[in-house]
């Protein structure tokens, strides 16, 4: 593909035909003919009346800004949730855009006023094929959100805590998730290269395990058809024990990015009222200089969560970002105190391996502790004792 040119087009007034105003139209569509244009892509929300006139107007194919992510997404998709999910919001996306599809049938205006074109026909036999088959796919999808469902009491029973790295697109997640498990998940410059979430295991200085989850990333406006239909994809943000949010610092946007993606967690109610951990990582710190290093400087002294400047692609930062997560883990921990009958050794054991030893008095018939366990260990350590 190769872009022809851009420019920003100033809208004072919106016209509900075009959006964009009359002479701007015009003047786009001589340079759309002249340069024998394609494919012209608009970065606004049109709509389908919108979308129609504009290719009238230009006589090219028009997509708006959530055309073009539907249409990155779909060649982005590789698993079979991916692709359910990616066809679902395409499907939801054009079922109110039916109309431009068969601008090339006749439509009767003539007859009786209930008496429709063979357009309209077409028209309403495919929004039935499509109404038919979103129900099929949010079936589909509602069977992998209980699958999920079902992995995470699974991990709940290990149990390990999880940690879920979110961040706009392209910020660097991807690298991010290799560094810091030595996995070899797909990362590549460019946008929405992760669309399935991908698990996996990570080992913090304390010796503990945790999960660490790759999941796709956040853009500004995000179209409300992808929200819904990766709906089970984002689940793994709303359980995760603690977020990580990567930011790619070098970009030029990236105070706006920030606020694009807290007010996506705000949506998916996993932001500040949910008072889950959030520790702020500013990657790609390898393509600063000193200057730039120096302005970042005292960033962390104003935010309430940890604020860490890291290289993804390095590695410079990644071993303090482990020792944070690991405190971080460690602060969410309750403090048990206990006596167990020597004969426990089972009990014992467990605890050693889950649980962090604070203190330990011996007796003749039995031995006190001070342990901190995860809430959840903590809560079967209570099940089990009433059990017995």
């Amino acid at each position: 593909m190769i872009v022809a040119g851009s420019e920003i087009v100033g809208v004072t007034r919106v016209r509900p035909s075009t959006l964009l105003g009359k002479g701007t139209v015009e003047r786009i569509g001589d340079q759309v003919r002249a340069d024998h244009i394609v494919v012209a892509v608009v970065d606004a929300t049109l709509t389908p009346g919108q979308q129609r006139n504009l290719e009238r107007a230009w006589s090219c194919k028009v997509i708006d800004r959530t055309g073009l992510i539907l249409e990155i997404f779909g060649a982005r998709a590789r698993t079979r949730e991916g692709t359910l999910q990616v066809e679902l919001a395409a499907l939801s996306y054009q079922r109110s855009r039916l109309v431009r599809s068969w601008t090339h049938l006749e439509r009767q205006r003539g007859g009786f006023g209930f008496m429709g074109g063979p357009g309209e026909t077409q028209i309403e036999a495919d929004r039935r094929m499509i109404g038919d088959r979103i129900t099929r796919l949010k079936k589909d999808l509602a069977e992998v959100r209980r699958t999920r469902g079902l992995h995470r009491k699974s991990r709940r029973r290990v149990p390990y805590p999880v940690i879920a790295l979110v961040g706009y697109t392209n910020a660097g997640k991807s690298t991010l998730f290799n560094t810091l498990t030595s996995a070899q998940v797909a990362s590549k410059d460019r946008l929405f290269a992760t669309l399935d979430p991908t698990m996996r295991e990570m080992k913090l200085p304390s010796g503990r395990a945790a999960i660490l989850s790759d999941t796709v990333g956040f853009v500004s406006d995000l179209p409300h058809e992808l929200v819904d239909a990766f709906r089970a994809t984002l689940e793994e943000v709303t359980e995760a024990d603690i977020l990580i949010h990567v930011r790619d610092i070098v970009h030029p946007d990236t105070e706006a990015q920030k606020d694009d993606v807290l007010e996506v967690l705000d949506d998916l109610s996993a932001g500040e009222q949910s008072n889950r951990p959030l520790v702020e990582v500013l990657n790609k710190a390898d393509r600063l200089d000193d200057e730039g290093r120096a302005a970042l400087g005292n960033r962390s002294q104003r935010s309430n969560n940890p604020i860490m400047l890291l290289s993804a692609m390095t590695g410079e930062g990644c071993d303090d970002l482990r020792r944070t997560l690991d405190d971080a883990l460690s602060a969410q921990r309750r403090e048990v105190s206990l006596r167990l009958p020597w004969a426990d050794g089972k009990t014992l054991s467990w605890l050693y391996k889950k649980g962090e030893v604070i203190s330990r008095t011996d007796g003749e018939d039995s031995v006190e502790l001070t342990v901190r366990l995860d809430p959840s260990d903590a809560d079967r350590l209570e099940q089990r004792r009433t059990g017995d």
